[in-house]
């Protein structure tokens, strides 16, 4: 995680570049000022032990003494005398440090002092601005941060050379950037007894160092069945040692764990201010009396006993108990510091419930920082408030990329992808939420990536705009892999975290991915497949030290994400195909019984193999099989269907788009629409339903209709692969049939075709000759236009697919005025008048602003938008909203629980936006005649994302992606019948 630029080398590039350690093997000794802070000096011996790593050769620490030509003078302003020397000598210019927040300079220095000919100076402002360059110079040798926490190879060098110059790191951007351990049993908690016998300083002092090396500084830590203060006494004191900024959970206030309480509840009684306040401000007062000589920022405020609201009396209640409970806590602040509370760093977490009351007026003081949250599943509840944008506390983000709890788990492998974190921070940062950022990151691993990014970004995110992400996710890899596989590794990790985010394992369910239409489980299939032979493929390139960190960071997330889909997807087909009397759903019983075997080998090779056992217990979450938001008590496979065969060879067919087969459910089949424009395949499989091969013949009716088989064999499946020779179809909308027939049994398949004329057209479009359902990449506009204030921008591989479109800035005002408004045009062709429903698939921000509501409008050719509230509903015209003064006029139609695009399906229990990361708001527009049209989007509000447009949802195929999208560019000279243009 650089924050100066790159300034090691293997070489001297220039005759003033510094050696680290020279090509004669020849090392530069480390200096330092006893006095300085202790963890300091910690570091500096990491750096020395780093250098070793890296290069072979051991450097001399010195304290105080001057020692050799070369030396890397380490210190902090005003703590370290030969540092404060060196500034006030002139030899090198500290001024922009002093008074800083962690901030440090890198610098080469001629005669440093006398009998010195070059000096490295590594000066802090503070301890961790001292820390900081530490580490950043170690990073920059070849050490990630990642070596102890994921094995990361160091990479090695036999000399090594600090370019001549001056480099400063400048403040974070975020002040206090940390994690908080949570949801740690069965897998973190077993681990950490396993390896150091418990949750406890031997662990922690590993955990200290990777914040200090990713630059953060803060903590939460475990409580789940620990209490960090008094498990180990220890732990606050090497945590204030390292540098470590402490705090606690939102609903452990005053620095006292909920362990704390449970173990003393007899004696602290009720977790009931209530009635109980002077027992529970003596124990409020112990904890901070405890820890009052540590860095801590306070968590104020109180919740019910664990993570629940306050009681059961209504919110109304529960403020006027709570104003008291920040009196009191205060007032303990006051008395155990000496001091104002004001001078205390304190924060009010608004969170579930307590965002209700922060709605409803409740306040706090206004040196308090508030820390807002995201709704458990990564989308931020709130973007920082106008009137909140000179509290002298600030404002601070929890933020969850591992959730245990409502609305549904999603604990086991990382399912955030790098482009959603940088949108979602991005807003956070860019209205205001900038004092402190602290991440549930469950078990730290295997979440290792979005930690790495969210710290990294947490320190400048002006230094990662959206079209960086990727340059970032190399940079990642190369740092741990190296150069060479360093872009494979990046993909590889975009698409199994991409994949992963459009269903994630613990809300998988066997019909979510459609069998029959547009080939979506299929193509997730083999999505998956592709991304796991890479993965494969690449293990074996990579060296033998490298291994371990591959099987962590990549190939164990690739393969067992790959399995569990995989499962679901065979028990979704086996399911299915017992229904229609397949033999071959027995196959799939099978394949999805091996998966679920190779899934304990995966996870049995990560805790019990890799490195050695190291990471022994760590992966031992249960994700298999969910039917409650909470974590099963094992793995469990879904019901499978077995199927007995019949005694003899027997004739079913099923086709594309439908679940029906015949003859069991079905004695007429029909394949989908085909259309001259987009000329689809489709698909009709023959299937046996009984022991033996059966044997059939294909017929068509028509010369028009092309099948890749005219005859075949059939022991289990086979797939006919139908298609139309449009240069010999008739025009119009005409029908005919294939056959499917075998010895006394035959099956007909009914096909219909539309071949109709298509006007002149110079631009691209999308669109259909038949009324049925296409989609439109947010991405593939004919035309953006800029509003007066803002405007809409590519955010790439955000989404599922290439990426979305947002607006720039997130912080413009909102427009009501459409003509002002920055706009998306898409050229489209509908076959028919009348009423054609469009539905917007957008991010599923949540209601940033409720009292503005969350809006973008639609609309056709000239005719007025259609402003459409993605937490409301929706009303008639920008006009509407504006002269109502931002309230809703006419709400036209509730918003329903589940979009119009083929959510409704028989068993899809589980689907919505939350799960499906996606929304959907559907609205009918008015079509006055068949033809090409311009569809406009426009922004309202400017947190909206838009990913993707499906133009007459059909319901009769439903699917959880929608039709795949397919754009045209057909030039006419005038309207002649599509087939005579394009396939004569």
């Amino acid at each position: 995680m650089s924050v100066i630029p790159p300034i090691v080398h293997d070489y001297a590039t220039a005759t003033k570049d510094f050696p680290v350690v020279d090509v004669h093997r020849e090392c530069a000794t480390i200096r330092y000022d006893s006095h300085d802070y202790k963890g300091v000096i910690r570091a500096i011996n990491d750096l020395h032990k780093d250098i070793e790593r890296v290069t072979g050769a051991k450097t001399n620490v010195s304290a105080d003494a001057v020692s050799g030509k070369y030396e890397i003078i380490i210190g902090t302003l005003g703590k370290s005398k030969v540092i404060d020397a060196l500034a006030a000598s002139g030899k090198i210019k500290l001024r922009n440090l002093q008074g800083k927040w962690e901030s440090f300079v890198i610098a080469t220095v001629e005669n440093p002092s006398p009998g010195i000919r070059q000096g490295l100076v590594i000066a802090g402002s503070d301890k961790r601005g001292t820390i900081y360059g530490i580490y950043e110079l170690s990073q920059q040798l070849g050490v990630s941060p990642w070596y102890w926490w994921a094995d990361a190879p160091v990479q090695k060098r036999k000399s090594a050379y600090i370019k001549s110059g001056y480099y400063e790191s400048g403040e974070p951007k975020v002040k206090y950037r940390g994690i908080f351990i949570n949801d740690e049993w069965p897998s973190f908690g077993n681990w950490a007894t396993e390896k150091f016998g418990g949750v406890n300083s031997k662990m922690y002092v590993h955990l200290f160092e990777l914040l200090l090396r990713l630059k953060a500084n803060y903590l939460w830590p475990a409580m789940w069945a620990s209490a960090f203060n008094e498990d180990d006494p220890m732990n606050p004191i090497l945590a204030d040692e390292y540098g470590i900024v402490m705090g606690t959970s939102h609903h452990e206030p005053m620095m006292r764990a909920h362990k704390e309480y449970t173990r003393r509840k007899e004696e602290v009684g009720p977790w009931d201010y209530k009635t109980n306040k002077e027992r529970l401000d003596n124990f409020f007062r112990k904890g901070m009396e405890r820890n009052k000589n540590f860095e801590n920022v306070v968590t104020i405020g109180m919740r019910g006993d664990g993570d629940v609201a306050m009681s059961k009396e209504g919110d109304e209640a529960n403020m006027q108990v709570l104003k008291k409970v920040i009196e009191g806590q205060r007032q303990v602040l006051k008395e155990v510091y000496g001091k104002e509370p004001s001078e205390i760093p304190q924060l009010w977490a608004i969170f579930t419930e307590v965002q209700r009351y922060y709605d409803a007026g409740f306040t706090v003081p206004d040196d308090v920082m508030l820390l807002f949250c995201d709704n458990n599943w990564g989308y931020i509840r709130r973007t920082g408030p106008d009137k909140e944008k000179k509290r002298k506390g600030g404002m601070g983000l929890y933020y969850h990329i591992d959730m245990n709890g409502g609305p549904w788990n999603d604990r086991w492998v990382t399912t955030t992808t790098i482009p959603k974190l940088r949108e979602q921070f991005h807003l956070a940062y860019q209205s205001g939420i900038d004092d402190l950022w602290v991440v549930n990151v469950g078990d730290i691993k295997p979440k290792e990536l979005p930690i790495d990014f969210i710290m990294r970004y947490a320190w400048n995110p002006d230094a990662i705009p959206a079209d960086k992400t990727k340059d970032y996710m190399i940079d990642w890899a190369r740092h741990i892999f190296g150069k060479e596989y360093a872009g494979e590794i990046a993909d590889i990790i975009s698409k199994y975290t991409k994949y992963n985010l459009l269903r994630k394992a613990e809300v998988q369910l066997p019909d979510v991915f459609s069998i029959v239409n547009y080939h979506e489980a299929d193509r997730m299939l083999a999505a998956w497949k592709e991304l796991t032979v890479k993965a494969e493929e690449l293990e074996h390139k990579l060296s033998p030290e490298a291994k371990d960190a591959y099987y962590q960071l990549v190939l164990y997330p690739v393969k067992a994400s790959a399995g569990v889909a995989e499962i679901y997807l065979s028990v979704g087909k086996n399911r299915l195909y017992a229904k229609q009397g397949r033999v071959s759903a027995n196959d799939y019983a099978d394949r999805a019984k091996e998966l679920f075997n190779l899934d304990w080998h995966l996870s049995h090779r990560y805790n019990n193999e890799t490195a050695n056992g190291k990471w022994k217990h760590m992966m031992s979450d249960k994700h298999i099989g969910y039917t409650k938001w909470y974590m099963p008590k094992d793995n469990e496979l879904p019901e499978l269907s077995m199927v007995n065969p019949l005694g003899s060879p027997s004739l079913g067919v099923a086709v594309e788009g439908s679940e029906a087969a015949w003859p069991l459910m079905a004695k007429q089949l029909s394949l989908p629409v085909f259309d001259a424009l987009n000329n689809q395949t489709h698909y009709i499989e023959v299937f046996n339903r009984g022991v033996g091969e059966i044997e059939y013949t294909v017929l068509t009716s028509q010369p028009w209709i092309k099948v890749d088989e005219s005859e075949g064999k059939a022991a289990k499946d086979n797939r006919l692969h139908v298609s139309i020779d449009w240069s010999k179809a008739p025009q119009g909308t005409v029908e005919g049939n294939v056959e499917i027939v075998c010895g006394k049994s035959k099956a007909e398949v009914k096909v219909t075709i539309v071949n109709t004329a298509l006007p002149h057209s110079k631009e691209t479009f999308f669109g259909t000759l038949a009324h049925s359902e296409f989609s439109i990449p947010a991405h593939a506009y004919n035309a953006n236009i800029s509003g007066k204030q803002a405007a809409w921008v590519f955010i790439p591989d955000l989404g599922r697919g290439k990426g979305c479109m947002g607006i720039t800035p997130v912080t413009a005002s909102s427009t009501l005025t459409h003509k002002k408004a920055a706009r998306l045009e898409y050229k489209i062709y509908l076959p028919s008048a009348g009423k054609t429903t469009v539905a917007l698939g957008i991010l599923p921000t949540q209601d940033v602003n409720p009292a503005r509501g969350l809006r973008i409008a639609v609309g056709i050719d000239e005719k007025k938008p259609i402003v459409l509230d993605a937490r409301k509903g929706f009303v008639d015209t920008f006009e509407e909203y504006n002269s109502q003064n931002l309230a809703l006029s006419k709400v036209l139609k509730a918003l329903p629980t589940k979009s119009t695009l083929a959510l409704s399906g028989k068993g899809m229990y589980l689907r919505n936006e939350v799960f499906d990361n996606i929304r959907w708001l559907d609205v009918e527009i008015d079509v006055e005649k068949p033809g090409f049209h311009t569809l406009k989007v426009y922004m309202v509000d400017p947190e909206i994302v838009l990913e993707k447009i499906v133009v007459n949802p059909d319901n009769s195929r439903p699917s959880y992606l929608g039709a795949p999208s397919k754009q045209h560019s057909i030039t006419t000279i005038e309207e002649k019948p599509l087939s005579t243009i394009l396939y004569k």
